[in-house]
């Protein structure tokens, strides 16, 4: 098992408070210091961006807004969003080009996908917030050799899918045995799904009787347990350490989709996995903080970010409860001037004590689209979500 050297921010005398935030091993911890050192980290990277790239500071000079007015968690609402749509068409870097380390796009199924450029820092400050998760989770077992069973695109030798990446990623923290890919290579560039194959391999590793670790989108898994069901392929048990982690949503399949908790019970019934190991990632390009279901299926936010809900109507920030556009706030990202992102999700921010698990911090509950047809916008689910509010008004 592999977890990450400690990264190095471009540079310490302008980060050094960036630097020390993403350094904190406890994802889940909440203190005035740590509130404080948030600020001071949010601080440096709006000056950052804002010395670095031309876009954003123009965008700050337009809003009256500058790293000065940043003097508590709440300022941080204020900071200039960008749209998580923006950078489906355009290129904004905070670094010179030469220190591009990775290029990722979405893994959206229609329309202009998504696509980010991370220096050195920004790929692995998040890839090591999964470590600190995953160690404060104990989903971290070197000794215990483990069956993959990958939701995900089986890799092309170049692959910029942020999905298959990140999928491929998490496979570090148990010891492979063997991976099974259930997005087929087809060899045009293309991929499908395959079902059969998926149920033989489940059918092999109850035999084989270890640990299995399912990622990747919940659609998939969802038609892997429709399938079974309906050539009445008896329930399996896999091992009681097997552990499902999903994540990237329905993408294409929004018209399909079910409630989690139902796909949840049907993962607990058919594969004989305990549902405090089934457990929801939340995230994208555009945000690669990690967001982790607990053990009551709740998006806690860890210490390195900040999560704002804002109304459709006005963009102002909600209080707890109230369901708007999810708006990500955090300092990891150098490469880009995305440290404020109003993301397309319907949200609702909760306080942390609604949430019986241990964690302190407040979570998120997302809504979707207000729709689940494929093909509605993030506009016609804030014009329906209007329209509900004044009929109730």
């Amino acid at each position: 098992m592999t977890t990450h050297k400690p990264p190095s921010v471009p540079n310490l005398q302008e980060l050094p408070n960036v630097q020390a935030l993403c350094d904190i091993n406890r994802p889940y911890e909440t203190t005035e210091e740590l509130d404080t050192l948030f600020v001071q980290a949010m601080k440096e990277i709006v000056q950052w961006h804002s010395r670095h790239n031309s876009f954003f500071r123009r965008l700050l000079e337009m809003r009256g807004f500058g790293a000065e007015h940043i003097r508590s968690i709440e300022d941080c609402a204020r900071i200039p969003f960008v749209l998580a749509n923006f950078f489906k068409a355009h290129e904004q870097l905070s670094v010179p080009r030469e220190q591009i380390t990775q290029h990722l796009t979405s893994s959206g199924t229609t329309g202009q996908k998504s696509q980010m450029f991370f220096d050195d820092w920004s790929l692995r400050a998040p890839q090591r917030m999964i470590d600190f998760i995953f160690a404060f989770s104990g989903w971290i077992t070197p000794e215990t050799p483990t069956n993959y069973l990958l939701y995900s695109y089986e890799t092309e030798p170049d692959s910029k899918l942020g999905t298959a990446y990140t999928d491929n990623f998490l496979c570090q923290y148990a010891p492979i045995n063997t991976v099974h890919y259930a997005l087929r290579r087809t060899g045009d560039g293309k991929h499908e799904f395959d079902a059969y194959g998926c149920i033989e391999r489940l059918q092999q590793f109850e035999k084989e009787g270890l640990p299995v670790r399912i990622f990747g989108f919940p659609a998939f898994l969802h038609f892997t347990l429709k399938r079974m069901a309906a050539l009445n392929v008896p329930p399996l048990k896999l091992s009681v350490d097997s552990f499902v982690f999903l994540g990237g949503g329905w993408k294409g399949h929004a018209d399909q989709a079910i409630d989690k908790l139902d796909l949840y019970r049907s993962v607990k019934n058919q594969l004989g996995i305990p549902d405090k190991r089934i457990r929801d990632g939340f995230g994208s390009v555009e945000h690669c903080v990690p967001y982790i279901e607990c053990e009551f299926h709740q998006f806690h936010v860890p210490v390195w970010s900040r999560v704002f809900v804002r109304d459709v109507k006005t963009l102002a920030p909600l209080s707890y409860g109230a369901r708007g556009f999810l708006h990500f706030v955090s300092p990891y990202i150098t490469s880009a001037p995305a440290c404020s992102v109003l993301m397309g999700d319907l949200a609702s921010l909760h306080e942390a004590h609604s949430c019986p698990c241990e964690m302190t911090t407040p979570y998120f509950q997302v809504h979707g689209r207000a729709g689940l047809s494929r093909n509605k916008s993030c506009a016609v689910a804030a014009a329906e979500l209007i329209g509900k509010e004044r009929r109730t008004a």
